[in-house]
Order: C-alpha cells, then sequence, then structure tokens
C-alpha cells in the first residue's frame, strides 16, 4: 500500500506540475486581462475530466489516490502561478519533498517495519476456510437434534462467523491490489498470483450465502415438518456437511502450510459426493411414497441446499489446487497411518463333493469340505479346514 501510494502520488505530482507550468505559460500569452480567465477555464476543464475519470472501475482501484493529487497539485501550481512569481521553485520543492518523504516510507515499510498486504490477504482467505469449515462440521449434529435437548436448535448459540465472510469483497480487492506492488517476501515470490485468491474468496463468499440460506432454517423448521422423513435423510446430511466441514479445514490446512491439498480434500470431496447421491436417492424415494409436501418440505429444502454446499465446496478445493500449482507450493507429504483394526472377517467357502464310503446302498454320505478364513487384516491369514460327513436327507443327523 505504501509502495502503490507513494509512486501515484510521485508520478501524479510530476505530471501535475508540469501540465500546470504549461497552463501558466499558455495563460500568461493573453495578458494580464485574459491571464485569469484562462487560467480558470483550464483548471475547471482539467479537474472536470480527472474527477470524470475516477468513475472507471480499473481507474478507481488503481489509481484513484493519484488522480485526487493530480487535482489538488495542478490547482496550487496553476493558480499559484498567477500570484508568485517563482513558480518553478514551488513546483521542484513540492517534487523533492514528495520523492523523499515516498522514499523514506518505504525504506521503512519495507526494512524497519514490514507490514504485507499480500500476507494479510493470505491468511485471510484460510481463516474464511476454517469459519466454513467450524460451521459446517456441527450443522448436522444441531440440526438433526430433538428439540427437547440442550436448545440449540435454535441456532442463535451455534457459531456465526462465516457472517464476516458476506462483506469481505471490498477488503479482499484492495488487499490484492496492494499486494500486487509488493516486491518478493518470504514465501510469495514478486508475481505470485495474488488475483487468483480473489476467485478463492469469491468461492467462498457463494458458499456462506448458501450457509446463510441454510442457516435460517435451523429453529423456523425444527419442530415442524416430518420426523421421520428427516430420519430417513439425517444420516445422508451429517455425512455430507461433516465431509465438506473436513475438506474445507484440510483446505484451509494446507494454504496455511502452503502445501498442495490435492491428495487430503480429494478424500473427503469423494465421501460428501457419495453421500449426496444417496440424499438424492432418498428424496426420490420419499416422492414416490405419495407423502405430505407440505411435511417434507423443509427438510428437503435443507438436503436441497447442502446439495449445492457440496458442489461449492468441491469448486473451492479445485481452486486451492490450482493456486498451490501456480504458486508452487510444495507437494504433500503423506504420513503412514495405522489404519483401525477391523473385526475379523469369516468368509466360508464350501465344495460339496459326493464319495462312496462302503456299501453305496447302504451308507451313502456327501463329503464337505469347508476353508474358513479366519481374519482378511491378520498377519497370521491362515486357513482351517474341516471335514465332515453329512448324510444325506431322511439320515439320521448326529452332532459332529
Amino acid at each position: 500500500g505504501t509502495l502503490s501510494k507513494s509512486l501515484n502520488r510521485g508520478f501524479a505530482t510530476f505530471l501535475a506540475g508540469a501540465l500546470g507550468l504549461g497552463a501558466d505559460y499558455f495563460a500568461s500569452l493573453f495578458g494580464k486581462n485574459g491571464e485569469p480567465i484562462v487560467l480558470g477555464i483550464l483548471v475547471f476543464l482539467l479537474a472536470a475530466a480527472a474527477t470524470f475519470s475516477r468513475f472507471f472501475p480499473r481507474i478507481k482501484a488503481r489509481y484513484d489516490y493519484g488522480v485526487l493529487i493530480f487535482i489538488l497539485t495542478f490547482s496550487l501550481v496553476a493558480v499559484s502561478g498567477y500570484r508568485v512569481n517563482e513558480l518553478v521553485v514551488l513546483a521542484h520543492q513540492r517534487l523533492s519533498t514528495i520523492i523523499m518523504g515516498g522514499a523514506t516510507c518505504m525504506l521503512i515499510s519495507i526494512f524497519v517495519c514490514p507490514v504485507w498486504a499480500g500476507e494479510d490477504l493470505h491468511k485471510a482467505i484460510a481463516s474464511n476456510l476454517e469459519k466454513l469449515a467450524t460451521y459446517l462440521e456441527g450443522f448436522g449434529g444441531v440440526y438433526f437434534q430433538s428439540s427437547e435437548s440442550d436448545g440449540m436448535g435454535t441456532g442463535k448459540s451455534f457459531p456465526q462467523g462465516y457472517k464476516s465472510i458476506l462483506n469481505s469483497k471490498s477488503s479482499e480487492e484492495s488487499l490484492a491490489i496492494f499486494a500486487r506492488w509488493e516486491p518478493g517476501h518470504g514465501h510469495f515470490r514478486l508475481r505470485h498470483p495474488w488475483k487468483h485468491y480473489l476467485k478463492i474468496g469469491a468461492l467462498a463468499r457463494q458458499c456462506a450465502y448458501q450457509i446463510e440460506a441454510i442457516n435460517g432454517c435451523i429453529g423456523s423448521d425444527h419442530i415442524q415438518g416430518s420426523e421421520e422423513f428427516k430420519g430417513k435423510i439425517e444420516g445422508s446430511c451429517t455425512r455430507m456437511s461433516a465431509e465438506c466441514g473436513k475438506t474445507l479445514k484440510a483446505l484451509a490446512t494446507s494454504m496455511k502450510t502452503m502445501t498442495d491439498p490435492y491428495s487430503s480434500a480429494n478424500t473427503h470431496v469423494e465421501n460428501s459426493k457419495a453421500a449426496m447421491k444417496d440424499l438424492k436417492f432418498a428424496l426420490k424415494a420419499a416422492s414416490l411414497e405419495n407423502a405430505d409436501l407440505a411435511a417434507i418440505l423443509p427438510a428437503a429444502t435443507v438436503g436441497s441446499i447442502l446439495v449445492e454446499i457440496v458442489k461449492c465446496v468441491e469448486k473451492i478445493s479445485e481452486a486451492v489446487h490450482e493456486l498451490s500449482q501456480l504458486a508452487h507450493f510444495e507437494k504433500e507429504t503423506l504420513e503412514p497411518t495405522v489404519s483401525p483394526e477391523k473385526p475379523p472377517q469369516l468368509l466360508h467357502r464350501g465344495i460339496i463333493q459326493p464319495v462312496l464310503d462302503g456299501d453305496s446302498t447302504a451308507n451313502e454320505n456327501v463329503v464337505i469340505t469347508i476353508h474358513e478364513i479366519i481374519s482378511t487384516d491378520s498377519p497370521e491369514n491362515g486357513k482351517a479346514c474341516d471335514q465332515h460327513q453329512v448324510p444325506k436327507p431322511g439320515k439320521k443327523i448326529e452332532a459332529l
């Protein structure tokens, strides 16, 4: 921000001072009577044109401060030329003062007490993703709990940090503009893709708008609506919100550590998409049961908004992954994890072989060979084989 304003002020002062000297010389050609009139007309025309240029979005975003300084400096130099004899000295002193002040501010801001807009933007985007994750991770448990519980179903005590994201556009754009002027520092190189942060911020706001809509469903339809239908979609909705929260939390962590989040976040994205398919199946099944529309509509609305949130979270994951490639984030190191112990899985596979034991008419039996896999995850993957002779139907069955 200091570099941006210093350059804007320096160039605007130089340009306005030169035009002011030219306007003063041009007005002096009309004599003492015509000089003030010509100066007034020139000040009005240039100031009006500069003011009108501030309405263009690109100029206002980048050069608004410079245009403002141009208007002030040109008016000062042009009008002062009518009363001050040494106009060149005045313009030189003003330009020299601005150059010295701007250079001092830049040296202090870069070397003595650096405050980087790019770093603030990076942290702000990561913090916004964490706020979304905090809400989504606990949404399922709050929405589907009974109204007789601890009263959190009203939504008043639920985290509302996502609301600050709704109005974050102006601050993010300002930080991105200032960050483009900054030299390379820390983990951020000279041509860091700051513009891509605005894309992630826009997707985060889109997700926050969806959460704002779904937040209104907490409490308003908690008592109303079909509890039976809620029970049918509870599992899929809870998994969707929880997996979306885990995805956003993984993305926020990866941005803080500047690592590629694709491998860790992609698993949660796929899980949320699988839960979304289950929810769609439950909604279709409910519509075929000729259920009361007014009873299932509130919960169905929540499910539909969660589907949109899943799609939005997937876009955020793709955008963060794209940022990691443009900014050359480090590859994520996967730590070896020990899978939890699974219960023994028994697989019975039988082979029936008719054999003759002695007289075929007197004692005809069937030999059944059973291969029993004790545990599929055990390092001792052994097989226990037993052979049992089972009499044919109609014979007496003895305990074997």
